[in-house]
């Protein structure tokens, strides 16, 4: 089975997420962006420990962002939980400093990453979730890097949505299936 796992913050998609591959004996959650720094960060490294709490402690946590490598490694009894793809993103832009530079300049790099990633999810035969915002649904927002980052987040999401079996929406902790 492979899943996405769509919605707003707090939406409950990364709960929902979990109850789909708790069943499995090994799972390992890829956690795909920076860790967080409660000195940095202190609401967010709480959401994190919370995230971290609710989970099986048999479940290996991975924090990178190597998502070819986290699908492909390891036995097809593994499923892997990937939360989330926002993250990843994120993560990507930073690391090809795409937040003030030329469109141009860096994201054919960032194509190949998505496609490279979304190819490893087709060709493996694992559990593997995905979760992943849905950002594009409200205000168009004011900052040049926000209105990248929601435009690059739907082209992301579709793609990884075209190698799933599952599409689902979680809005208010109720699952839709699309």
């Amino acid at each position: 089975m492979k899943a996405l796992v769509t919605g707003g913050v707090r939406s409950g998609k990364s709960f929902h997420a979990e109850s789909l591959v708790v069943a499995h004996e090994q799972v390992v959650y890829v956690a795909p962006g920076p860790p967080a720094d409660p000195d940095d960060d202190p609401e967010w490294a709480e959401r994190v420990a919370r995230h971290r709490d609710r989970r099986p402690a048999h479940w290996v946590t991975l924090e990178t962002t190597d998502l070819v490598a986290a699908i492909e490694d390891g036995g097809d009894d593994t499923a892997v939980l990937v939360d989330c793809l926002g993250t990843w993103l994120t993560a990507q832009l930073d690391e090809l400093d795409a937040w003030d530079a030329i469109r141009e300049d860096w994201e054919p790099v960032l194509m190949e990453r998505v496609d490279a990633a979304a190819s490893a999810l087709a060709r493996t035969s694992r559990t593997v979730v995905l979760v992943t915002n849905e950002v594009g649904m409200g205000v168009v927002p004011e900052h040049r890097s926000g209105r990248v980052f929601r435009d690059l987040l739907g082209v992301v999401n579709q793609r990884f949505s075209a190698e799933c079996d599952q599409v689902l929406l979680v809005v208010a902790g109720r699952v839709l299936t699309l």
